[in-house]
């Protein structure tokens, strides 16, 4: 995509709803409101829906689905006189009986039915991190040679106007009344044994909101003793890596360019990272088998850090080579924060134990929080839960608590709703002056995430590149730490947490160090 294309799609309107992963085009002309109530009752049958579930406002999901708010009022209306909804006002649509689950199945979403019906046949076939630096680093000291295991300490440190690194939330918009009302609620209800030592696994409140969320806006249906509340992905790759070694694993494939900090991680743990390359539809297969690794770190939703959305039919090829007695680690790391695409179903949904899924909220929240997930396959999750318990006894009860609230209420997805208001306006901006700055540039990811890649054609490497920007004010990251193999030079630029003026002097900037080296 060049940057020319993208920018001229900056005011499209993101088509779906994370809720339910509802996509508009799959129904058919003249029967909307009947499609949306098949899909409601589907979803009450099959778990994802449960009873005291909340159904969005109907202003709310027409928007989303870009539809009429008639829409929504039939389809709820309809089911309400089922019995299955209820309206109570201020509470909203809340699902207060679900019909039994079908012996043969209803109509389903048919992305996820493709692929789900795609697997089906398929398987019946078949040392501690260093302290922050006294003082910051120079420019050409960080980019000099590869990249450290401090290198993200020693960019935190270093001092610049405008910071481009990617994978930053925009901490400012960290909704506090909403907390500080959870946490109120929370501490005015809570029993005083609650404040002792808890489950390793999670509070039961969080695990329950976790698979309540997963189910309704990833298609994912779990259950809450599955799921283990952790510190972060960090934390959930320094875990498994001795679960998957004990299994005979000693190398977890990634995609490259892939993340630099994923692979840090699992080198920590004495897990190989053999590379696998990409192209337009995702990870290679045949690379992939090519390596001999039995497990494989993914992020198909929203590759990082090129944007690739995993298609359909690489899903079923990796899927074959899950039958093998291949392991998928899927970290679902941002696939929330999308713009000009319909949601994509996690791979989670069509498969479990072949499967270990992995997310936070790190990147909707703050990652200060340091709350995560892990649904892990069933032969490892005994041992996981085993390795957590005995090296914290889990994590801190009452923002777990605080969270599931936040969850359960709606607000969790009204942050959402903001912050993709917000993030789309940055996007363009940034596009907008790559467009201006960097003639030529061609620019990848941007119809989802926190971060744009930029490659250009100039005979610079990426690394003096970063080093020239640092030195004029400017933070990112170059292409290069993300690489194993060898590829076209570039930049990973963040856009999430800086402001519209601030992001367009700092892309000016690039575009002048680039000039000057050239």
């Amino acid at each position: 995509m060049t940057p020319t294309t993208a920018a001229g799609r900056g005011n499209t309107v993101v088509r779906g709803s994370d809720f339910l992963l509802l996509d508009i085009g799959d129904a058919p002309v003249g029967g909307k409101a009947d499609w949306l109530a098949e899909r409601l009752r589907e979803a009450m049958a099959d778990g994802r829906l449960t009873v005291g579930s909340s159904l969005p406002a109907t202003r709310v999901l027409a928007a989303e689905l870009r539809v009429s708010r008639g829409v929504i009022v039939e389809a709820y209306r309809r089911l309400t006189e089922d019995g299955h909804l209820e309206g109570r006002r201020r509470g909203g649509t809340t699902v207060v009986a679900v019909p039994a689950a079908p012996s043969v199945g209803l109509p389903r979403n048919p992305t996820v039915e493709v692929l789900r019906n795609s697997t089906v046949e398929v398987l019946r076939n078949e040392p501690p991190r260093p302290a922050a630096p006294p003082h910051p680093p120079a420019a050409g000291t960080l980019f000099d040679g590869a990249p450290g295991v401090d290198v993200f300490d020693l960019l935190r440190a270093a001092p610049a106007r405008v910071d481009l690194t990617p994978g930053r939330p925009d901490l400012t918009a960290f909704p506090r009344a909403a907390w500080l009302k959870a946490e109120r609620a929370v501490l005015t209800g809570l029993p005083a044994d609650t404040l002792g030592y808890g489950d390793p696994r999670g509070t039961p409140q969080l695990r329950r909101a976790i698979t309540d969320w997963l189910a309704r806006t990833r298609g994912i249906r779990a259950d809450p003793d599955e799921v283990v509340v952790l510190a972060g992905t960090s934390q959930a790759l320094s875990l498994l890596a001795p679960v998957l070694r004990a299994d005979g694993i000693d190398a977890v494939a990634v995609e490259d360019p892939g993340s630099l900090g994923i692979r840090q991680h699992l080198r920590h743990g004495s897990l190989a990272t053999p590379p696998v390359p990409l192209d337009e539809d995702g990870v290679r297969v045949a690379a992939l088998r090519a390596t001999g690794a039995r497990a494989v770190l993914l992020t198909p939703a929203h590759q990082f850090p090129t944007g690739v959305v995993m298609s359909g039919e690489r899903r079923r090829e990796l899927l074959r080579w899950a039958r093998d007695g291949g392991l998928i680690l899927e970290d679902d790391y941002d696939a929330e924060h999308r713009y000009d695409r319909p949601p994509v179903p996690a791979l989670r949904t069509l498969l479990a134990d072949h499967g270990c899924y992995l997310g936070s909220v790190s990147k909707l929240l703050a990652p200060a929080l340091r709350i995560g997930w892990v649904i892990p396959p069933r032969r490892h999750r005994d041992a996981l839960i085993d390795l957590k318990r005995f090296t914290d006894l889990g994590n801190a009860v009452l923002p777990q608590l605080v969270l599931a609230r936040l969850m359960a209420s709606g607000d969790l997805e009204r942050q959402l709703r903001l912050l993709r208001v917000r993030h789309r306006r940055r996007r363009d901006a940034m596009i907008k002056a790559v467009v201006e700055h960097l003639p030529g540039a061609v620019v990848r990811g941007a119809a989802a995430g926190l971060h744009l890649t930029v490659t250009y054609e100039a005979d610079v490497p990426d690394t003096v590149l970063a080093a020239a920007a640092l030195g004029r004010g400017v933070k990112c990251h170059p292409l290069s730490w993300h690489r194993q193999l060898p590829g076209p030079p570039g930049l990973v630029l963040g856009y999430a947490a800086t402001p519209v003026a601030v992001l367009t002097e700092g892309v000016e900037a690039l575009g002048q160090a680039l000039r000057e080296l050239s």
